[in-house]
């Protein structure tokens, strides 16, 4: 019996096999997210490639800005869109810089993660000796259909940071993040190894669990 307070559970919708705009202008995203799909016969193609252009992020959370690409991707190219938001939270400097994660990049010439990193170092330097080094990445996924139909998923990734950066294969702060467990940072891993543990790879393994054809009941 449904308690009167507790809303109806909704079935996913269900995604075939087919073409999807990857909705990102990063292009280290965008290989990310195409190296995960690989396995589905998903055909990605990027927002950029379809001079979909990118909208101004004006939500105050992960989820809002993901919803927020997603659907404008969606509107835009008739297609389902998926898109990404994600960031760096660091326990000593309250979550920051968190939503913000690629503000902390930009210069007049365009985004500088050395320059990113190097403020996340000099604020934590700024807190004395004594701060930790607890940190976490956050990925949130959007899928959007174009009729408004719209799924959200959650991944998280622990561990610390560390300096000087270490690592060239990632991007934006992976140099300077060692997940749990680890003593090298997410530049150091081979793709393959920070595939299977990373924040985008953790919300991705719970979109596939809710949305691919045999995962549950279809909407």
């Amino acid at each position: 019996m449904l308690i009167d307070d507790e809303p109806p559970v909704v079935p996913h919708r269900k995604l075939e096999p087919g073409k999807l705009v990857i909705a990102s202008h990063n292009e280290g995203k965008v290989r990310e997210i195409r190296a995960l799909l690989a396995p589905y016969g998903i055909e990605p193609v990027s927002a950029a490639s379809l001079d979909i252009p990118e909208p101004e992020e004006t939500g105050t959370s992960f989820a809002a800005n993901a919803e927020l690409k997603a659907r404008f991707s969606a509107d835009l190219s008739g297609m389902i869109a998926l898109a990404d938001d994600s960031g760096l939270c660091v326990d000593a400097l309250n979550g920051d810089p968190g939503v913000y994660t690629a503000n902390w990049a930009e210069t007049p010439t365009g985004r500088d993660w050395n320059l990113a990193m190097r403020k996340v170092e000099d604020a934590l330097a700024a807190k004395g000796p004594e701060a930790g080094r607890d940190a976490h990445f956050v990925c949130v996924l959007s899928l959007c259909w174009p009729d408004g139909h719209i799924e959200t998923f959650e991944g998280r990734a622990e561990g610390s940071l560390t300096w000087p950066p270490r690592g060239t294969v990632g991007f934006g702060y992976d140099p300077v993040f060692v997940p749990l467990g680890d003593t090298r940072t997410f530049a150091e891993l081979d793709p393959q190894e920070k595939h299977a543990i990373s924040h985008r790879a953790d919300a991705f393994r719970k979109l596939v669990a809710a949305v691919l054809p045999g995962s549950g009941p279809d909407l």
